[in-house]
């Protein structure tokens, strides 16, 4: 099965695609008033952007800067890469209004904008917007075969690898060793650190959330012999009860070159993100250059292959960009009514 199909698939198996979208509207301007009002005094065009990724190493990184090239040659703005904390960071950076454009997965978007993770305390991030779809995003874990570890169970009182705070490993692979039960040590870390340690022997375990391939781990098994494994059967379905923004999903045994067997376990989606007050028609002509020239996308990590326009539905909670509501809206996709923010006028 193809990426775009499974991408599709997975819309259709989420029951997240709404028969009936909200009608066509124009976007309101003038002065932003007290809290509540749905008035937006919106940006220039910029000629330049900060786009929040993650640690070096790591699949954000990396495709940020596809969409730095993708921005500098179909829309001719200048496209800067920064190295962040991952999605937890990105929410509270693009908040802030710190950086233009950041990468996040769903749960740290719906816990952030809703204020209901615990990282958010009770702040809610209500000026973020989702722009467009990105990739799955599967959490796996991987030891050195000397450890003898070679599933979940077995990381039991460990020190495992977890990625850097801010980032989706980072928040919740701990999370989810702790709902297990599994008290772990967690060190945190970012994929390339986190990469040297294991190649030198001084970290057995790491477990992580990213794009796959993980270019990281395909660094790690050129020089060391390494045990993959995932999360599946009654502990999956208790992870799936606590986080239901997870998905069941598998890894497939192509994945990397030393990996002989599929791996079952979670994931959550991605999506790009801008503060509310980002220009209409800058958001309108980047969602569309995004999608039209996806190839472009793919050529810099295999994963963009996920990252069709239908992909959108899969978020129901968190509110769109004006521009890009405009955008799907003309290539014909219908959009739940949740997704349409305070500032649309129907």
């Amino acid at each position: 099965m193809s990426w775009k199909k499974k991408a599709l698939t997975l819309v259709a198996g989420l029951s997240l695609v709404v028969s009936a979208a909200c009608s066509g509207g124009e976007t309101t301007g003038g002065n932003e008033s007290e809290s509540g009002s749905t008035e937006i005094t919106y940006k220039e065009y910029p000629s330049t952007v900060k786009i929040g990724t993650a640690s070096q190493g790591g699949t954000y990184f990396i495709v940020g800067g596809g969409l730095a090239s993708l921005l500098e040659k179909e829309m001719d703005v200048t496209a800067n890469v920064e190295v962040t904390g991952g999605p937890v960071h990105n929410m509270q950076l693009t908040q802030a209004g710190e950086q233009d454009l950041g990468l996040v997965t769903l749960g740290p978007a719906y816990e952030g904008y809703t204020g209901t993770g615990e990282w958010t305390a009770g702040n809610k991030m209500e000026d973020v917007r989702i722009v467009f779809p990105m990739y799955t995003t599967p959490i796996h874990w991987w030891a050195l075969k000397e450890s003898g570890v070679d599933s979940i169970e077995d990381i039991k009182g460990q020190r495992v690898g977890v990625g850097p705070a801010g980032g989706t490993s980072g928040t919740y692979v701990p999370l989810i060793h702790d709902v297990l039960g599994l008290d772990t040590d967690n060190v945190q870390a970012g994929a390339s650190d986190m990469a040297s340690q294991q190649m030198d022997g001084q970290l057995d375990i790491i477990g992580y959330a990213a794009g796959i391939p993980i270019s990281a781990v395909s660094e790690i098994e050129v020089q060391r012999e390494i045990n993959f494994f995932g999360l599946d059967g009654e502990m999956r379905e208790k992870v799936l009860k606590e986080f239901p923004y997870f998905f069941e999903f598998t890894i497939p045994s192509d994945t990397y070159t030393t990996l002989d067997h599929d791996i079952e376990t979670i994931a959550m989606f991605n999506f790009g993100i801008v503060r509310k007050d980002t220009n209409v028609d800058f958001v309108y002509d980047l969602v569309k250059a995004y999608h039209e020239n996806n190839d472009m996308l793919v050529q810099t990590h295999a994963s963009m292959k996920e990252a069709v326009a239908e992909a959108i539905t899969i978020n129901k909670d968190v509110p769109l960009h004006p521009g890009a509501i405009k955008y799907y809206e003309e290539i014909g996709i219908e959009l739940p009514d949740s997704v349409y923010p305070p500032e649309w006028e129907k």
